[in-house]
């Protein structure tokens, strides 16, 4: 009758977890014995995303310097902070190397037999390579937790579901297009971790519609062309002959803004400023709510121009027509309306101002007369974003960064806020490295990639399917393959994972995007009358807790880390008293 916990998902979530069990079980766990079973069909650590069987052609799209597993003193969390080597240290690679996601994954499984190796006598961890398929039980007694290929459960006194990234039953949108693909001998690859993808299907030099301009694209793009044995020679691609040709658009109909390619040098913006803990717990304690665009995005924006101007102010004063004590003061008390004069009275170049419309819809307003032009103004769109993502002359960009990350760090605490917030925050701060964004040059003057425009629609008629944007009026693009380039979107209700959706259908609460919801104090499942479950937990993309990600840059909050150390501690805790129990 050892107490026994259970985590499903046994990835980088799960191992940050379980390295918060270890820091924390000192102090509120020792001299007690425990099971922990780690349930995940791929190794512990690097989980799916980050497992060794995949492509080393794949990057990750982050500096080998700005990946850390491990807390410092800017987290804010009741746990002790236990430092630990970066990526780059840890692998030994220059600091701006952007690392293969094989090398990320050992560095996963590293800290997680750090994180075993960590915790005290008496603690036992157990690795079951299977599916987790539900999870039964009294919300006042152990519970069972079912896997596939197995006739029992492993019992638990505690579930903690750090399920990660999931796959989904198509929408209505997609499964009109599947079931079109297959009526009319088409190609339709659904939303899907690309890595996992089967892409034999798209054949040599046949036109294929890319959906998505994201993450999921550059790994499309770079297993179709690389991996097809194709080459780049300097800043010119030698093909193979066995790529096809993409014609790629989405919502905004520009990749990603690459990632900045120089450091922050001086005085950091001293952030949060405008949008903080005690803005956040304002917004929470409302009687009636608060609405995203109405109540949160005005100081969010607010946020984010202070710390460009303030970058601006004391990096490149003389781009500026005001002292910074007398500008900082004036955009403080001003609203949306006065801070816009005030911006046009000290920064004389429109250029230097931050205009975040612009920023997030960069083609609005945008028409070429032929897809000729198009093309041309687009890779005049990437060459001017690699220029300035590379240039310190711009370094407010870096500092808007940083205040996006403050931002989601207080974000997290309000809940689902709508899809929308995810979207821009990717599109600015986590987009590819720049070598990917020269790849695509590369590719679309060999006549490889094609751009189709922003608000792509695409549509299913006379056999084919067809693609055209508003920023070509006019034209239209026919292809028999269609990819939608982009991960599932993570809903509960329509999870391919059985145990969440066997949580949802008993009771399991869900926000109106189909997030699960959870205790924004430890991660508690909530049911639909909003009570905790004193049992279960869940962390990661598919609650509405979810964060930029598992693993974070060095110094900069560590939202995901924060979490960890709260449920680790509710699961110490409630672990403790009942090992207490059980010995009187």
């Amino acid at each position: 009758m050892r107490p026994s916990l259970v985590i499903v998902g046994a990835g980088p979530r799960g191992t940050g977890l379980l390295e918060r069990i270890a820091a924390n079980a000192p102090e509120l766990y020792a001299g007690w014995g425990l099971d922990i079973h780690l349930v995940d069909p791929y190794p512990p650590g690097s989980g799916r995303i980050w497992r060794d069987a995949q492509s080393p052609l794949l990057w990750m799209n982050s500096h080998a310097e700005d990946v850390t597993m491990f807390t410092d003193d800017t987290v804010d969390m009741a746990g002790p902070v236990r430092e630990g080597p970066t990526l780059h240290e840890w692998a030994g690679l220059p600091g701006r190397t952007f690392a293969d996601r094989r090398l990320q994954g050992a560095y996963l499984r590293w800290v997680h037999d750090q994180s075993v190796a960590a915790l005290p006598a008496g603690v036992t961890v157990h690795h079951h390579p299977r599916r987790a398929l539900r999870v039964t039980g009294p919300r006042d007694g152990r519970q069972q937790v079912w896997l596939e290929g197995r006739s029992r459960p492993l019992l638990a006194d505690l579930v903690v579901l750090t399920l990660g990234h999931l796959d989904a039953e198509p929408d209505s949108e997609q499964a009109a297009l599947a079931e079109y693909a297959r009526t009319h001998g088409l190609v339709h690859l659904p939303p899907d971790f690309t890595a996992d993808s089967d892409l034999s299907a798209l054949k040599a030099g046949e036109s294929v519609l890319v959906r998505g301009f994201g993450l999921a694209f550059v790994d499309l793009m770079v297993l179709l062309t690389e991996g097809r044995g194709g080459r780049y020679d300097g800043d010119t691609y030698v093909p193979s002959g066995h790529e096809p040709v993409l014609y790629v658009g989405s919502r905004r109909g520009v990749p990603y803004h690459c990632k900045i390619g120089y450091e922050l040098t001086g005085e950091r913006p001293p952030l949060p400023r405008f949008f903080g803990p005690a803005e956040t717990e304002a917004l929470l304690a409302r009687p009636g709510g608060f609405d995203f665009r109405r109540d949160v995005w005005p100081p969010v924006a607010k946020e984010l121009g202070f710390a460009h101007y303030h970058r601006l102010f004391t990096a490149h004063p003389e781009r500026t027509a005001m002292a910074w004590a007398e500008f900082e003061q004036r955009y403080a008390d001003a609203g949306e309306a006065e801070r816009a004069a005030l911006v046009a009275a000290a920064v004389p170049d429109p250029a230097d101002r931050l205009d975040l419309a612009a920023w997030d819809r960069p083609l609005d307003g945008v028409h070429c007369a032929s897809p000729e032009e198009f093309q041309q103004l687009l890779r005049g769109h990437i060459e001017a974003d690699l220029a300035r993502r590379h240039d310190p002359a711009h370094s407010p960009d870096l500092a808007v960064f940083l205040a996006l990350l403050s931002v989601y760090g207080q974000l997290v605490r309000l809940g689902d806020i709508g899809p929308w917030w995810h979207g821009f925050f990717s599109f600015l701060a986590s987009g590819p490295p720049g070598p990917r964004l020269r790849q695509m040059l590369a590719l679309s003057r060999a006549g490889l990639l094609r751009f189709v425009g922003a608000d792509m629609t695409v549509t299913a008629a006379d056999g084919v399917f067809r693609a055209s944007s508003p920023t070509v009026p006019g034209h239209t693009v026919e292809a028999r393959a269609l990819v939608e380039a982009r991960l599932p979107a993570p809903t509960v209700r329509r999870t391919r994972d059985p145990l969440l959706r066997e949580l949802h259908d008993e009771g399991a609460a869900e926000t109106p995007d189909g997030l699960l919801r959870v205790d924004a104090a430890d991660g508690r499942v909530l049911d639909r009358a909003g009570r905790p479950h004193p049992r279960r937990f869940a962390l990661g993309p598919f609650t509405d807790g979810r964060t930029p990600g598992a693993f974070t840059r060095p110094r900069t909050g560590g939202a995901a880390f924060r979490q960890n150390d709260a449920t680790a501690r509710a699961v110490l805790t409630f672990l403790h008293a009942l090992a207490a129990r059980v010995a009187a």
